[in-house]
């Protein structure tokens, strides 16, 4: 793997890409990388988790004008928490330039606060579509001279409904700005923006290949009803795990779990859509200071939510895309670890979840517990 080392980017990069703890590249930032730095534009196919922000955002630092109060780079993201975990990587990269302004702006929070950052003059917006175009049409903003735009997540964002919003932001763009998107498939919707916006962009794809996909061990468990809950909780403290993620579908759910497993003595605390982003936020910070140990969640924190030393992942309840199962699992097993998830299932739920294992291209091995009722895989696949 190329190192970081070998890259032409400042001192004060490689001084903060040091500082964060890496110095091997992985495979989608030694290929974008050096495109990027060229000022090429670029299609992206890669997996959650492999180290995209770092492969946009290194580039994006170098390239600005320090010089210049006003916004020369913008990311789009589909989602808040992935927009403030983007803002917050940027600021670790440019953790060495002081003069480098950061602003994060998204729905849900106040927007005075915003509109007090947005007067600082960054030079970087990290931005949710709607809530940037809130602040373009209330002339909060002016981005008609951002030359560096990032789509993230970009299948996730058009997919989401934002195709005309993700469409308007381009219109208002210089016709000179280099346009680059990262996914995780390449739908029809981002073949379309890239046939309109890009020119002669280079394509590089990052496949799920079992060297550069997460190690996680996938175990399966038939129970349902009252056993599920006990279930979880035997698996959680005979493995005394003290950073778990469960997933289920609704936030009735969510909420309803979480208080029984804090009825029972268990750090926990549930997220869900409805909620407002400063308890959110608090949640999350608790979460990563090792004040919760169990964080029972929506699909909203599957994606864009990067806690890289998550020790198990519980899909309490069968995620009902598909896709979900690997945002989902994907939450730990970063950063190199090796991560371990759990899935439920009721005996009605096993074609279901036999089909996952088949769509995701899964290994999932059934799961007992031992005479002292540790569990243990059976060594039989789903």
């Amino acid at each position: 793997m190329m190192k970081y080392q070998e890259l032409p980017v400042s001192p004060e990069i490689l001084q903060a890409v040091e500082q964060m703890g890496f110095s091997e590249m992985t495979e989608i930032q030694e290929k974008a990388i050096p495109i990027l730095l060229e000022g090429k534009e670029l299609i992206a196919k890669a997996p959650t988790g492999t180290g995209k922000t770092c492969a946009f955002g290194i580039p994006l630092i170098e390239q600005l004008d320090l010089s210049a109060d006003y916004p020369q780079a913008l990311i789009l993201a589909p989602t808040r928490e992935l927009a403030t975990q983007i803002a917050d990587d940027l600021r670790q990269l440019a953790a060495f330039k002081p003069q480098i302004r950061i602003a994060v702006v998204y729905g849900g929070h106040s927007i005075k606060a915003e509109i007090a950052e947005l007067q600082k003059k960054p030079q970087i917006i990290v931005a949710t579509p709607g809530r940037l175009l809130d602040h373009a049409k209330r002339k909060n903003i002016r981005i008609n001279k951002v030359l560096s735009v990032v789509l993230d997540e970009a299948d996730e964002m058009l997919n989401m409904g934002f195709f005309k919003d993700v469409r308007y932001i381009l219109d208002q763009l210089p016709k000179e700005k280099k346009l680059s998107m990262f996914s995780a498939t390449i739908s029809r919707e981002v073949m379309d923006i890239g046939w309109l916006y890009q020119r002669n962009a280079e394509e590089i794809i990052v496949r799920p290949v079992e060297e550069s996909r997460p190690q996680i061990q996938q175990y399966a468990l038939e129970c349902d009803g009252r056993r599920k809950l006990i279930a979880l909780m035997h698996i959680i403290s005979k493995m005394g795990y003290r950073r778990a993620m469960v997933f289920c579908n609704t936030k009735y759910m969510t909420s309803s779990l979480c208080g029984q497993l804090i009825k029972y003595g268990f750090a926990a605390e549930c997220l869900h859509g409805d909620m407002d982003q400063r308890a959110r936020n608090k949640i999350m910070a608790a979460y990563k200071a090792g004040q919760i140990h169990i964080l029972v969640s929506t699909n909203v924190a599957a994606r864009g939510i990067d806690v890289c030393d998550v020790e198990a992942v519980f899909n309490y309840e069968l995620p009902e895309e598909n896709e979900y199962y690997l945002h989902r699992i994907g939450r730990t097993g970063r950063a190199k670890r090796e991560g371990v998830a759990y899935t439920f299932f009721a005996p009605e739920e096993r074609t279901r979840l036999r089909d996952i294992a088949r769509h995701t291209r899964s290994d999932i091995y059934l799961l007992t517990f031992d005479k002292e009722q540790n569990p243990v895989s059976s060594g039989e696949k789903l």
